[in-house]
């Protein structure tokens, strides 16, 4: 609702085209586009996508903090996002309103850190086993190797397979369709799916395929119930407090979906990027092998080491604020509201900036330097809450931020534990592509050098 007693403020932007207004701008380079929006024009840029669309780019974390916590039921998801919805249905990622918060009750138990930890075995177990087959001083396209990982991972928490079984039955499958829902996320004409093109009609039927699949899974789970901690059966049993009631079949999907292409695609690339970063600074490096030598040795790592290993955490901790795979939030208005003295109205939309709010010095010394140390003492504690947010924030704070953070940490111990990686002679320039997530263009090449045989 508008504070009718407040004049708002006007925000400024610069001058589009008539037709495309600043879509080219921003779809040419949109990181540097929205730094160059942030700098030059302060808390809330202005600009259109097209003749009609206002589009308001919040560079203020006290602002973000409205959208995001405060008045966040004035905001649903944009359209690009709910194009998701052809895959992932109506699961937490797409969601709105009571049915998404209805959603996160039934999940969260799922999350839950007990159940959190009993994964841990699992992630060692699938890194571990995929590391031996890593050659001293082979080049390998270490950006496939961390969604290998994950994708075991994935599939063994939540549908208790493990790596090869997963890959066969869904690796082709879900890296195709994440391919083809970045293509139908920004379009300037998104073309429905009902239209037989030759993309939709190839994109229903990997969908289709996944289906198949997921629900196939749901169907034997029912059948035999008993003996699974996995993901599946927690979202299987799970009853509302209120009515008692479960998910159907189709809601149990949504959420399999969801968790399986947001889940592991985003961890996938935090690897990917911290290992990069960690070629780059070889003073951090260091200081990560000491730290693995000291806490773990030459035993097998356990659960247990994640809360010893605390510099490693700020690794990752920081690779998540240089590169976070989750580095823009979108939300259309849904009802006319004030903001921080700025009236938005319903229709327009918003954007927050991971991206540009981690870089920003008045928040970071040296925000272009990876850092680990700066997360010592509690760091985070002494900057705005919307300075620093790579899980998003307020009721849809990422569900499964703790668990990605732990996959994370366990992943980099298991690696660095065995090996040093330096990137590949004659590599490509290393560009960040903002699709769905945050990823390195054309890949990562790397050298894997043994530090220690396990």
């Amino acid at each position: 609702m508008t504070d009718s007693n407040i004049s708002p403020n006007i925000p400024q932007g610069p001058k589009g085209k008539l037709l495309t207004g600043h879509i080219k701008d921003f779809q040419a380079d949109p990181l540097a586009y929205f730094t160059h929006l942030s700098n030059e024009y302060g808390d809330v840029a202005k600009i259109k996508f097209g003749p009609f669309q206002n589009v308001y780019l919040i560079s203020n974390p006290d602002l973000i903090k409205e959208v995001l916590v405060t008045k966040q039921k004035s905001f649903i998801k944009s359209k690009a996002m709910h194009s998701l919805e052809d895959v992932m249905g109506q699961g937490l990622f797409t969601s709105e309103k009571e049915f998404h918060m209805s959603q996160r009750r039934l999940i969260q138990p799922a999350f839950k850190r007990s159940h959190i930890s009993s994964y841990g075995q699992d992630m060692i177990d699938i890194t571990t086993d995929y590391l031996s087959t890593w050659k001293n001083g082979e080049e390998r396209i270490i950006t496939q190797d961390m969604m290998s990982i994950t994708l075991g991972i994935i599939c063994k928490t939540m549908f208790s397979m493990d790596l090869k079984q997963g890959y066969e039955l869904l690796g082709k499958s879900v890296e195709t369709v994440i391919k083809m829902a970045v293509k139908r996320m920004r379009p300037i004409v998104r073309m429905p799916l009902w239209v037989p093109t030759k993309n939709n009609r190839q994109y229903k039927k990997v969908i289709q395929e996944l289906d198949q699949i997921i629900y196939g899974m749901i169907e034997k789970r029912r059948e035999d119930p008993l003996g699974h901690n996995d993901m599946l059966s927690i979202l299987m049993n799970a009853k509302d407090d209120e009515n008692r009631l479960g998910m159907t079949n189709k809601q149990v999907r949504d959420e399999l979906m969801t968790t399986f292409l947001a889940g592991h695609e985003t961890t996938a690339n935090a690897l990917s990027w911290t290992l990069y970063l960690l070629s780059q600074n070889p003073e951090v490096e260091k200081k990560l092998f000491d730290e693995i030598d000291t806490v773990i040795g030459s035993r097998p790592p356990t659960p247990d080491d994640f809360k010893n290993l605390t510099y490693t955490q700020n690794i990752i901790w920081e690779s998540l604020r240089v590169y976070p795979p989750s580095f823009i939030v979108e939300r259309e208005v849904d009802e006319d509201v004030m903001i921080g003295g700025y009236q938005f109205k319903k229709g327009e939309m918003v954007m927050v900036c991971q991206y540009v709010m981690h870089r920003k010095p008045e928040y970071f010394d040296n925000p272009e330097s990876f850092i680990p140390e700066r997360f010592e003492n509690n760091f985070i504690k002494t900057i705005p809450a919307y300075a620093y947010f790579p899980f998003g924030g307020g009721s849809r704070v990422c569900i499964g931020n703790h668990f990605a953070l732990m996959e994370a940490v366990l992943v980099l111990a298991c690696i660095a534990q065995r090996y040093r990686l330096k990137l590949a002679p004659d590599h490509h320039e290393i560009i960040p592509i903002p699709t769905i997530t945050l990823r390195p263009r054309r890949g990562l090449r790397m050298v894997v050098e043994e530090r220690k045989s396990i």
